[in-house]
């Protein structure tokens, strides 16, 4: 089912505010709460929300590191690629892996303490992944820029 403009304006509330209470969602987007309530469980129910969640703060968890390496493997067959996949799934540090184009076949988001904890991690978890060819990690200096809202 499609959705109209004032899904999409629940859609940019609750993306950002996820704690919102209905009263105060059905009044940014002029429903009356019944109507809002009924839209954001179709939108639920539909997959157009997912889930819930809580952003932490990394400084505060002392994870401020955020590292991102880029990872070739050996080769492209299938039981390759599930198998790296099955395997990095399972490390705490990875926050995203991603299956890219391009000169790397992974690109994989890491948090850390500092440096000396990312040489951890490469130690215990990243060197011994199955298939890996190559590893390449950069170290984000600066996040100037940060969200998880998609344009609605």
């Amino acid at each position: 089912m499609s959705i109209d403009a004032t899904d999409r304006k629940i859609l940019a509330v609750v993306q950002r505010k996820g704690r919102v209470s209905n009263a105060e969602l059905s009044d940014q987007v002029n429903l009356s709460p019944s109507a809002c309530h009924r839209r954001v469980q179709r939108l639920e129910s539909e997959g157009y929300i997912k889930d819930y969640v809580a952003l932490l703060d990394a400084r505060k968890l002392n994870v401020p590191t955020t590292v991102f390496v880029e990872i070739t493997l050996q080769g492209q067959a299938e039981e390759v690629l599930e198998g790296f996949e099955k395997a990095v799934a399972r490390i705490p540090d990875v926050l995203e892996c991603h299956l890219m184009a391009g000169s790397a076949d992974y690109l994989l988001k890491v948090v850390a303490e500092n440096t000396e904890d990312f040489a951890r991690i490469h130690r215990q978890y990243l060197s011994r992944l199955p298939g890996v060819a190559q590893m390449q990690s950069s170290f984000a200096l600066r996040t100037v820029f940060k969200t998880t809202a998609l344009p609605v």
